[in-house]
């Protein structure tokens, strides 16, 4: 089976090493911190063979360069953010695919965060790296995209099957929990989840990855089709109550 090595790097990213024992190949997922990668993936014994980025965004590609200097690894971007993504080697679109070994992962378009922002999903696998288009009970802030293209793109993700194991970047998952359960208040199952969230946060426990089932219950932007959403934030159709909340979300 596919191995994911998941460890802490910058002030709140994930790093994602997904390695595939029968070929010994090692792909990165996403670039946010080039040393750290090195570092760990040497810990593992593994050989970083690839870099799938997800967008542009600095603390996703930025160690791009340092990373396929060391170790001669061949990089895959999307197309759409690839003008401002160093030392890409292959572009890929919604509908590509890309391997690891015996393993396909499907690429899906999960524009919003940024244009051209891209999700892998790995269904053998059961798995999915979503970048910053979904964290656990959130969603990326819609720095270039538009409502409706970006609640296209959350559609996609809550068509995976439910019982995908969802990788987000980031450790947002207190905060989101705040803010869902203002959007959100008589959900059971998210109170449930919010109480868990702050247990394991306590803790120091990573509150990554996630189920997509039990975000689909609980997370309000995949929500946003949901009549209970609606009539509390847009008393309209999914798009206009999606827009509600972001924009509740950044100002909240």
């Amino acid at each position: 089976m596919l191995e994911v090595h998941q460890f802490p790097c910058l002030s709140d990213n994930y790093g994602f090493l997904l390695h595939d024992p029968a070929s010994g190949e090692t792909a990165c997922i996403d670039t946010p911190d080039a040393e750290a990668y090195l570092r760990e993936a040497e810990g593992k014994g593994w050989r970083i063979t690839q870099i799938w980025n997800t967008h542009w965004h600095p603390d996703h590609a930025g160690g791009n360069e340092a990373i396929k200097a060391a170790t001669g690894c061949t990089i895959t971007a999307p197309a759409g953010d690839a003008a401002k993504i160093a030392a890409v080697d292959r572009t890929v679109a919604d509908g590509d695919t890309v391997s690891l070994g015996e393993w396909t992962a499907q690429v899906i378009d999960v524009g919003g965060h940024t244009m051209g922002h891209i999700a892998y999903h790995l269904p053998a696998a059961g798995m999915a790296f979503v970048g910053d288009s979904l964290f656990a009970l959130g969603c990326g802030r819609m720095f270039e995209g538009t409502p409706p293209q970006f609640w296209a793109s959350l559609s996609r993700l809550k068509a995976l099957p439910p019982e995908t194991t969802l990788y987000c970047a980031h450790e947002y998952t207190a905060a989101n929990a705040r803010f869902a359960l203002h959007a959100d208040p008589e959900n059971a199952a998210l109170g449930d989840y919010a109480a868990e969230v702050e247990r394991r946060r306590a803790a120091g426990e990573p509150t990554v990855p996630m189920g997509l089932a039990r975000e689909l219950a609980t997370n309000p932007f995949l929500r946003a089709d949901d009549p209970v959403l609606q009539a509390r934030w847009g008393g309209g159709g999914a798009v206009e109550t999606f827009a509600a909340l972001r924009a509740a979300k950044d100002a909240f």
